[in-house]
Protein backbone atom coordinates (compact mmCIF):
# COMPACT_ATOMS: atom_id res chain seq x y z
CA UNK A 1 0.00 0.00 0.00
CA UNK A 2 1.41 3.33 -1.15
CA UNK A 3 -0.09 7.04 0.51
CA UNK A 4 -0.80 9.02 -2.24
CA UNK A 5 -1.93 12.30 -2.64
CA UNK A 6 -3.46 14.14 -5.91
CA UNK A 7 -5.74 17.36 -6.59
CA UNK A 8 -9.28 17.94 -7.47
CA UNK A 9 -9.97 20.20 -10.48
CA UNK A 10 -10.07 23.29 -8.41
CA UNK A 11 -7.05 21.79 -6.30
CA UNK A 12 -8.44 20.98 -3.34
CA UNK A 13 -5.70 17.95 -2.35
CA UNK A 14 -7.23 14.28 -1.35
CA UNK A 15 -5.21 11.67 0.65
CA UNK A 16 -5.64 8.63 -0.22
CA UNK A 17 -4.28 4.34 -0.36
CA UNK A 18 -3.19 3.05 -3.37
CA UNK A 19 -3.08 -0.59 -2.83
CA UNK A 20 -1.56 -3.18 -5.26
CA UNK A 21 -2.25 -6.52 -5.85
CA UNK A 22 -0.14 -9.35 -5.47
CA UNK A 23 1.04 -9.83 -9.05
CA UNK A 24 1.89 -6.20 -9.51
CA UNK A 25 4.32 -5.27 -12.12
CA UNK A 26 5.63 -1.77 -12.55
CA UNK A 27 5.44 -1.83 -16.44
CA UNK A 28 2.47 -3.97 -16.22
CA UNK A 29 -1.32 -2.88 -17.47
CA UNK A 30 -3.10 -3.39 -14.47
CA UNK A 31 -7.16 -3.04 -14.15
CA UNK A 32 -7.87 -0.22 -11.30
CA UNK A 33 -10.65 0.56 -9.29
CA UNK A 34 -11.82 3.54 -7.41
CA UNK A 35 -13.47 2.65 -4.07
CA UNK A 36 -15.54 5.72 -2.18
CA UNK A 37 -16.25 5.66 1.16
CA UNK A 38 -19.64 6.08 3.29
CA UNK A 39 -20.46 9.81 4.65
CA UNK A 40 -18.34 10.16 7.65
CA UNK A 41 -16.12 7.20 7.37
CA UNK A 42 -12.40 7.55 6.04
CA UNK A 43 -10.13 5.06 3.83
CA UNK A 44 -8.91 3.51 6.91
CA UNK A 45 -12.80 2.00 7.54
CA UNK A 46 -14.31 -0.31 5.35
CA UNK A 47 -13.45 2.07 1.63
CA UNK A 48 -9.87 0.45 2.65
CA UNK A 49 -11.33 -3.29 3.94
CA UNK A 50 -13.04 -3.29 0.11
CA UNK A 51 -9.86 -1.95 -1.76
CA UNK A 52 -7.47 -4.16 0.01
CA UNK A 53 -9.86 -7.27 -0.62
CA UNK A 54 -10.27 -6.04 -4.24
CA UNK A 55 -6.40 -5.70 -4.87
CA UNK A 56 -5.61 -9.34 -3.26
CA UNK A 57 -7.68 -10.60 -6.38
CA UNK A 58 -5.44 -8.17 -8.69
CA UNK A 59 -7.02 -5.07 -9.13
CA UNK A 60 -4.81 -1.76 -8.78
CA UNK A 61 -7.34 -0.08 -6.25
CA UNK A 62 -7.86 3.43 -4.48
CA UNK A 63 -9.61 5.20 -1.89
CA UNK A 64 -8.86 8.27 -0.67
CA UNK A 65 -10.71 10.78 2.45
CA UNK A 66 -13.37 12.64 0.92
CA UNK A 67 -12.88 16.35 0.16
CA UNK A 68 -12.83 18.47 3.44
CA UNK A 69 -13.05 15.32 5.53
CA UNK A 70 -9.90 12.94 7.27
CA UNK A 71 -6.57 13.94 6.11
CA UNK A 72 -7.93 15.63 2.59
CA UNK A 73 -7.76 19.90 2.11
CA UNK A 74 -10.61 21.95 1.54
CA UNK A 75 -12.15 24.33 3.45
CA UNK A 76 -14.00 24.79 6.19
CA UNK A 77 -13.78 21.18 6.92
CA UNK A 78 -16.08 18.66 8.36
CA UNK A 79 -18.23 19.89 5.22
CA UNK A 80 -20.37 16.94 3.38
CA UNK A 81 -20.66 18.63 0.14
CA UNK A 82 -22.46 16.08 -2.41
CA UNK A 83 -21.06 17.87 -5.51
CA UNK A 84 -17.52 18.19 -4.26
CA UNK A 85 -17.63 13.81 -2.99
CA UNK A 86 -18.59 13.62 -7.20
CA UNK A 87 -15.61 15.17 -8.59
CA UNK A 88 -13.52 13.17 -5.69
CA UNK A 89 -14.28 9.75 -7.63
CA UNK A 90 -13.55 11.95 -11.21
CA UNK A 91 -10.41 13.53 -9.32
CA UNK A 92 -9.41 9.68 -8.38
CA UNK A 93 -9.69 8.46 -11.76
CA UNK A 94 -7.51 11.21 -13.12
CA UNK A 95 -5.00 10.16 -10.38
CA UNK A 96 -5.24 6.22 -11.75
CA UNK A 97 -4.47 6.98 -15.30
CA UNK A 98 -1.78 8.80 -14.74
CA UNK A 99 0.05 5.76 -13.56
CA UNK A 100 1.99 3.92 -16.13
CA UNK A 101 0.97 0.94 -14.39
CA UNK A 102 -2.56 1.10 -14.98
CA UNK A 103 -4.86 0.22 -18.31
CA UNK A 104 -6.51 3.51 -18.62
CA UNK A 105 -9.58 1.78 -20.49
CA UNK A 106 -10.16 -0.90 -17.54
CA UNK A 107 -11.15 1.34 -14.38
CA UNK A 108 -14.19 0.91 -12.48
CA UNK A 109 -15.84 2.19 -9.08
CA UNK A 110 -17.08 1.48 -5.96
CA UNK A 111 -18.80 3.25 -3.77
CA UNK A 112 -20.25 1.88 -0.20
CA UNK A 113 -23.40 3.92 1.60
CA UNK A 114 -23.03 7.49 0.26
CA UNK A 115 -20.21 6.61 -1.17
CA UNK A 116 -22.11 4.26 -3.83
CA UNK A 117 -24.78 7.38 -4.43
CA UNK A 118 -22.25 9.53 -5.42
CA UNK A 119 -20.34 6.87 -7.78
CA UNK A 120 -23.17 6.41 -9.22
CA UNK A 121 -23.84 9.74 -10.13
CA UNK A 122 -19.68 10.42 -11.14
CA UNK A 123 -20.30 7.30 -13.61
CA UNK A 124 -23.15 8.98 -15.41
CA UNK A 125 -21.16 11.57 -16.70
CA UNK A 126 -17.90 10.21 -16.77
CA UNK A 127 -17.71 7.23 -19.32
CA UNK A 128 -13.94 6.68 -18.47
CA UNK A 129 -15.57 4.39 -15.15
CA UNK A 130 -16.57 1.46 -17.56
CA UNK A 131 -18.28 -0.40 -14.66
CA UNK A 132 -19.73 0.78 -11.09
CA UNK A 133 -20.74 -1.39 -8.11
CA UNK A 134 -22.35 -0.24 -5.22
CA UNK A 135 -22.91 -1.80 -1.83
CA UNK A 136 -25.91 -0.75 0.37
CA UNK A 137 -26.02 2.20 -1.65
CA UNK A 138 -27.30 5.18 -0.13
CA UNK A 139 -28.93 8.40 -2.21
CA UNK A 140 -27.94 11.22 0.24
CA UNK A 141 -30.42 13.74 -0.84
CA UNK A 142 -32.74 11.31 -1.10
CA UNK A 143 -32.29 9.84 2.08
CA UNK A 144 -32.61 13.49 4.11
CA UNK A 145 -35.66 14.38 2.36
CA UNK A 146 -37.92 11.42 2.91
CA UNK A 147 -35.86 9.93 6.13
CA UNK A 148 -34.22 6.98 6.98
CA UNK A 149 -36.90 4.53 5.44
CA UNK A 150 -37.79 6.37 2.67
CA UNK A 151 -41.41 7.25 4.33
CA UNK A 152 -41.75 10.66 3.67
CA UNK A 153 -42.51 12.93 1.13
CA UNK A 154 -39.61 15.13 -0.13
CA UNK A 155 -41.29 18.19 1.24
CA UNK A 156 -40.87 16.57 4.41
CA UNK A 157 -37.26 18.43 4.58
CA UNK A 158 -38.50 21.85 4.58
CA UNK A 159 -38.47 21.49 8.97
CA UNK A 160 -35.05 21.06 8.63
CA UNK A 161 -34.41 23.57 6.14
CA UNK A 162 -36.06 26.34 8.44
CA UNK A 163 -33.40 25.29 11.21
CA UNK A 164 -30.53 25.82 8.69
CA UNK A 165 -31.96 28.95 7.85
CA UNK A 166 -32.06 30.15 11.31
CA UNK A 167 -28.62 28.69 12.22
CA UNK A 168 -27.24 30.52 9.40
CA UNK A 169 -28.58 33.77 10.58
CA UNK A 170 -27.38 33.23 13.84
CA UNK A 171 -24.02 32.57 11.90
CA UNK A 172 -23.28 35.40 9.91
CA UNK A 173 -24.26 37.53 12.84
CA UNK A 174 -21.48 35.96 14.49
CA UNK A 175 -22.55 33.03 16.16
CA UNK A 176 -20.38 29.93 16.23
CA UNK A 177 -20.96 27.05 13.18
CA UNK A 178 -23.05 24.18 14.19
CA UNK A 179 -21.57 20.70 14.33
CA UNK A 180 -24.30 18.07 13.81
CA UNK A 181 -23.31 14.05 13.93
CA UNK A 182 -23.07 11.53 11.48
CA UNK A 183 -24.29 9.12 14.00
CA UNK A 184 -26.35 10.38 16.68
CA UNK A 185 -26.20 9.09 20.22
CA UNK A 186 -28.80 5.87 21.03
CA UNK A 187 -31.33 4.98 23.09
CA UNK A 188 -34.39 2.36 23.33
CA UNK A 189 -36.10 3.64 20.10
CA UNK A 190 -33.21 3.94 17.91
CA UNK A 191 -33.52 1.73 14.88
CA UNK A 192 -31.05 -1.24 14.08
CA UNK A 193 -28.91 0.11 11.37
CA UNK A 194 -28.18 3.27 13.98
CA UNK A 195 -27.19 1.10 16.60
CA UNK A 196 -24.87 -0.49 14.54
CA UNK A 197 -24.07 2.93 13.16
CA UNK A 198 -22.80 3.98 16.62
CA UNK A 199 -21.19 0.28 17.08
CA UNK A 200 -19.45 0.67 14.07
CA UNK A 201 -18.14 4.30 14.33
CA UNK A 202 -18.01 5.18 18.26
CA UNK A 203 -16.28 2.10 19.29
CA UNK A 204 -12.88 0.22 18.98
CA UNK A 205 -14.47 -1.79 16.40
CA UNK A 206 -14.02 0.88 13.36
CA UNK A 207 -13.37 4.03 15.20
CA UNK A 208 -10.59 6.17 13.85
CA UNK A 209 -9.13 9.56 14.81
CA UNK A 210 -10.20 11.14 11.32
CA UNK A 211 -13.63 9.84 11.40
CA UNK A 212 -14.63 12.52 13.29
CA UNK A 213 -18.22 12.09 13.62
CA UNK A 214 -19.38 15.88 12.84
CA UNK A 215 -20.26 17.90 10.26
CA UNK A 216 -20.97 21.63 9.33
CA UNK A 217 -25.04 21.74 9.96
CA UNK A 218 -26.15 24.74 7.70
CA UNK A 219 -23.34 24.39 5.10
CA UNK A 220 -23.87 20.64 4.98
CA UNK A 221 -27.48 20.77 4.46
CA UNK A 222 -27.98 23.17 1.81
CA UNK A 223 -26.11 21.13 -0.55
CA UNK A 224 -27.47 17.66 0.33
CA UNK A 225 -31.24 18.70 0.50
CA UNK A 226 -31.92 19.69 -3.05
CA UNK A 227 -29.22 16.35 -4.21
CA UNK A 228 -30.11 13.36 -5.67
CA UNK A 229 -27.26 11.00 -7.19
CA UNK A 230 -29.53 9.09 -9.54
CA UNK A 231 -31.22 12.15 -11.47
CA UNK A 232 -30.88 11.18 -14.78
CA UNK A 233 -30.17 7.55 -14.31
CA UNK A 234 -32.56 6.00 -16.73
CA UNK A 235 -30.28 8.30 -19.67
CA UNK A 236 -27.22 8.76 -18.74
CA UNK A 237 -25.95 5.25 -16.81
CA UNK A 238 -24.72 3.61 -19.82
CA UNK A 239 -22.24 1.21 -18.17
CA UNK A 240 -22.79 -2.00 -15.96
CA UNK A 241 -23.74 -1.75 -12.78
CA UNK A 242 -23.76 -4.13 -9.57
CA UNK A 243 -26.37 -3.79 -6.89
CA UNK A 244 -25.47 -5.58 -3.41
CA UNK A 245 -27.50 -4.65 -0.35
CA UNK A 246 -29.12 -6.93 3.04
CA UNK A 247 -32.55 -7.90 2.87
CA UNK A 248 -33.11 -6.62 5.92
CA UNK A 249 -31.13 -2.87 5.66
CA UNK A 250 -33.10 0.09 6.67
CA UNK A 251 -31.07 1.47 3.29
CA UNK A 252 -32.77 -1.18 1.07
CA UNK A 253 -35.08 0.87 -0.83
CA UNK A 254 -32.09 3.21 -2.46
CA UNK A 255 -30.93 -0.14 -3.70
CA UNK A 256 -34.00 -1.25 -5.43
CA UNK A 257 -35.05 1.96 -7.14
CA UNK A 258 -31.32 2.27 -8.45
CA UNK A 259 -31.69 -0.75 -9.71
CA UNK A 260 -35.38 -0.26 -11.05
CA UNK A 261 -34.42 3.20 -12.84
CA UNK A 262 -31.01 1.92 -14.66
CA UNK A 263 -31.50 0.86 -18.42
CA UNK A 264 -28.05 -0.51 -18.62
CA UNK A 265 -26.60 -3.74 -18.16
CA UNK A 266 -27.37 -4.59 -14.42
CA UNK A 267 -27.49 -7.09 -11.37
CA UNK A 268 -28.77 -6.78 -7.86
CA UNK A 269 -28.16 -8.99 -5.49
CA UNK A 270 -30.01 -8.70 -2.44
CA UNK A 271 -28.40 -10.85 0.86
CA UNK A 272 -30.50 -12.36 2.62
CA UNK A 273 -30.41 -11.34 6.77
CA UNK A 274 -27.95 -8.37 5.87
CA UNK A 275 -28.34 -5.11 7.50
CA UNK A 276 -26.64 -2.08 6.43
CA UNK A 277 -23.48 -2.40 8.45
CA UNK A 278 -23.03 -5.75 8.17
CA UNK A 279 -21.51 -4.76 4.75
CA UNK A 280 -18.90 -2.60 6.40
CA UNK A 281 -17.02 -5.10 8.24
CA UNK A 282 -18.76 -8.41 9.02
CA UNK A 283 -17.29 -11.47 6.80
CA UNK A 284 -19.39 -13.19 5.92
CA UNK A 285 -21.32 -9.79 3.96
CA UNK A 286 -18.33 -8.85 2.79
CA UNK A 287 -16.88 -11.95 1.35
CA UNK A 288 -20.25 -12.06 -0.24
CA UNK A 289 -19.93 -8.65 -1.77
CA UNK A 290 -16.16 -8.63 -2.58
CA UNK A 291 -17.00 -12.02 -4.28
CA UNK A 292 -19.80 -10.38 -6.09
CA UNK A 293 -17.64 -7.35 -7.26
CA UNK A 294 -14.81 -9.67 -8.29
CA UNK A 295 -17.34 -11.43 -10.49
CA UNK A 296 -18.60 -8.21 -12.00
CA UNK A 297 -15.05 -6.16 -12.50
CA UNK A 298 -13.96 -9.85 -14.04
CA UNK A 299 -16.56 -9.79 -16.55
CA UNK A 300 -16.68 -5.88 -17.50
CA UNK A 301 -12.93 -5.06 -17.05
CA UNK A 302 -11.24 -7.28 -19.27
CA UNK A 303 -9.20 -7.02 -22.27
Amino acid sequence: MRNVTFPTDDQRMLTGHLHLPENFEANGSHPAIVVAHPGGGVKEQTAGLYARRLAEQGYVTLAADASYQGESGGAPHYLEDPYARVEDVRAAVDHLQSLDFVDAERIGALGICAGGGYTVNATMTDRRIKAVATVVAMNIGTGLRRDYYGDKPDSAAGAVLDGAAKQRTAEAQGAEPAMIPYVPEIDENTNHDMREAYDYYLTPRAQHPNSENQFLFTRSFSKIAAFDAFHLVEDLLAQPVLVVAGSEAGTLWHSTELFSRARGPKKLVVVDGGRHIDFYDVPRYVDRAVAEAVLFFGENLAR
